[in-house]
């Protein structure tokens, strides 16, 4: 005869036994009885699932005084962070805080605000380094003890003609010295949230510029000596074959000019709300 469960018995069959013992209950084993479970590990002990936490209704965890708690009225209220906590991100594995990149100026000056239209919003704008100007000072430096010390010479021999030629090629040289000067002070490296340009020229005013979203690839080079004197080469490639603005040698605080290009390039939203955010704060003290 068989179990009440199981399939009728049959003499014939060899095969009766295995399928009546495949049929058997498994049995229920009590926690608190039987090898391997004690007072002191119940298999109850650990996270318990119920239905206010559960898989279906949403999460449900608790751990090292956070949790996140369920509001049938506010619904899943994130885990309070402590300000601690908020620093530690903030702040690199050094605990220096991350640079904040703003424009060097509110308003462009009156050399640049003529090449802006009006919907455009300036960023900043960057004369060269002043090694810019590292060969018109040393040959005016070189050109005023050479000609000095010859016109010097020369109006001892009382050779008067000689001594005013060394004297009015003195003042060519300064002369052009100065025009470096000046080219060096109107050549502007412009920023906005459209585009960069290049402004140069005294007599013949140049413009040069590429549209922030044709930039292709971007990067700024330092030799040994930019690296000590903080300037650097910035070259921009483009999708177009003819490149108005490819080169631009002698911008100072490369690294720092960099981030603000390439944020201004995918992050224009953050810059905005950042910007707004300070213009709304310089408000509030200005009120206060």
């Amino acid at each position: 005869m068989g179990s009440p469960s199981g399939p009728p018995f049959d003499p014939d069959d060899p095969d009766w036994a295995r399928r009546e013992h495949d049929t058997e209950p498994i049995p229920r084993i009590d926690p608190d009885d039987g090898p391997g479970y004690g007072s002191g590990a119940r298999l109850s002990d650990g996270p318990a699932f119920s239905d206010d936490a559960g898989y279906g209704d949403g999460p449900g965890y608790a751990g090292e005084g956070r949790a996140w708690v369920r509001d049938p009225e506010a619904g899943y209220q994130p885990p309070e962070i402590s300000e601690e906590e908020l620093a530690g991100l903030r702040a690199d594995a050094s605990g220096a805080t991350p640079r904040r990149v703003l424009p060097l100026e509110d308003e462009p000056s009156s050399l640049v605000a003529r090449y802006l239209f009006p919907t455009e919003r300036y960023r900043g704008e960057w004369k060269r380094h002043w090694i810019h100007l590292a060969t018109p000072i040393i040959v005016g430096v070189a050109a005023t003890f050479v000609l000095g010390y010859l016109s010097g010479f020369l109006a001892g021999q009382d050779v008067g003609a000689l001594t005013t030629i060394a004297v009015l090629l003195w003042f060519a040289v300064m002369g052009w010295v100065a025009w470096r000067v000046a080219d060096w002070w109107y050549d502007r490296f412009i920023l906005t949230n459209k585009r960069v340009m290049v402004v140069n020229g005294i007599i013949t005013r140049r413009v040069a510029m590429m549209p922030l979203v044709r930039v292709t690839d971007m990067k700024y080079e330092q030799t040994p000596a930019g690296r000590a004197l903080n300037y650097g080469t910035f070259v921009l490639e483009s999708a177009g074959q003819e490149q108005a603005l490819r080169e631009v040698k002698n911008l100072p605080n490369p690294n720092e000019l960099y981030l603000r290009v390439v944020e201004e390039m995918y992050e224009p939203q953050a810059v905005e709300a950042r910007l707004g955010k300070e213009q709304d704060e310089a408000k509030a003290d200005d009120g206060a």
